[in-house]
């Protein structure tokens, strides 16, 4: 199963290619975007990640100004001149490119370290109205809890000086560490910036751009056919969020000045294991046969089997069903499964054939055929 230092290693600190135009650019299932009623300032921290990309093409189709700061390792030619793209970094206090200057929104995309956030308020404090902050649902203490709400308690911090604590530190101990960071990364962004916060909580992002093969895993698979081996019963539930949906949402979450703290997780049904199966398989087609293999056998022959988790049994058990009630009042919405495995398939297969020949999340197919023979003998 997949162990909590893989999910939240992912989680955090992936990062993505290049996007293709046509995906960086894509935008909410329907009829052309409309402009905003007022068009806003937006200060993008990050922006040329998974998520940030689907920010400033939907930011910029509603009419928005956008400026991005980041280290500048990759940039996205097609923005051109319609961004402006400052240059720094925030691991070593490096914020020159942001003094002096003001805007009406920062969204705050990469942090996990509650410093990155106190050096940002130290520059931008009084100078941005909307601080928006993606956090993570790993924020939360209990990962067995089922139907968490913003309102569950949060992981604690028990190392030395969370203000200390690196990248370096986080990674050697994420499995401690990333929770209870993003956590006093969030009590921070209040302490700086007030009452005019957005924290925002996903679970699996998933859909074109992503670079971990966490979620892709399945279609990819799926679509190759033949025995494919289901963990559990197939009625485990299981939460995605397509990262154009998350990303639009942000920034009408800016442009209606929404504060608060939201689960930014999908979709707005229960999605089992099987639901998912079967909906990717509508979208391959092709020959298939779907093995359940219980949690205990798939846990004795370490069988990694990426974003779900046994409703049961498991410390992230509540991982699957947290809940979104107060992310959809506050406009949340998803596009259709099949959609996000169409597109994030299409994408996957634009990427040069060394990279889709890596399996980054998931079994191998050596794996899976191993873990099958062994519960077809043991079934007789």
């Amino acid at each position: 199963m997949t162990t909590r230092r893989d999910l939240l290693k992912l989680g955090a600190l992936a990062t993505a290619a290049a996007a293709l135009p046509a995906f960086a650019g894509a935008a909410s299932v329907g009829n052309a975007i409309p402009k905003a009623a007022k068009p806003l300032r937006i200060l993008i921290l990050g922006g040329t990640g998974f998520t940030g990309p689907f920010q400033v093409a939907y930011a910029l189709a509603r009419g928005h100004k956008v400026t991005t700061f980041n280290r500048g390792r990759r940039p996205i030619a097609e923005w051109g001149d319609k961004v402006e793209q400052l240059i720094g970094d925030r691991t070593t206090g490096d914020l020159k490119a942001l003094e002096g200057r003001e805007w009406d929104v920062c969204i705050d995309n990469p942090t996990s370290l509650p410093y990155w956030v106190r050096d940002a308020g130290k520059v931008l404090a009084g100078k941005v109205g909307h601080y928006l902050f993606i956090s993570t649902i790993s924020v939360y203490a209990d990962g067995t809890k089922h139907g968490m709400d913003e309102d569950s308690p949060l992981a604690v911090y028990k190392g030395k000086d969370a203000m200390a604590e690196t990248r370096e530190t986080l990674v050697a101990d994420i499995e401690n560490l990333y929770g209870p960071l993003k956590a006093l990364s969030e009590a921070e962004a209040h302490k700086q910036f007030g009452r005019n916060v957005t924290i925002v909580r996903p679970g699996y992002i998933v859909g074109p751009r992503d670079e971990t093969d966490r979620f892709t895993y399945w279609p990819k698979r799926i679509a190759q056919g033949g025995e494919v081996m289901l963990p559990g019963d197939g009625l485990d539930p299981i939460q995605v969020i397509d990262g154009r949906d998350l990303g639009e949402w942000m920034i009408r979450l800016a442009e209606n000045g929404t504060t608060g703290v939201f689960n930014a997780c999908g979709p707005d049904y229960t999605l089992t294991t099987d639901a998912m199966a079967w909906g990717c398989h509508a979208v391959t087609g092709g020959p298939i046969k779907f093995t359940h293999v219980p949690a205990e056998f798939i846990a004795k022959h370490e069988a990694d089997m990426t974003v779900w988790q046994p409703r049961e049994g498991s410390p992230y058990s509540g991982y699957g069903d947290v809940s979104n009630a107060r992310a959809i009042a506050a406009g949340l919405t998803f596009r259709p499964f099949a959609t996000t495995v169409a597109d994030l398939l299409a994408w996957y297969r634009s990427l040069p054939a060394e990279r889709q020949a890596e399996t980054r999340a998931g079994i191998t197919r050596e794996k899976e055929a191993e873990v099958l023979k062994a519960w077809h003998a043991q079934k007789g």
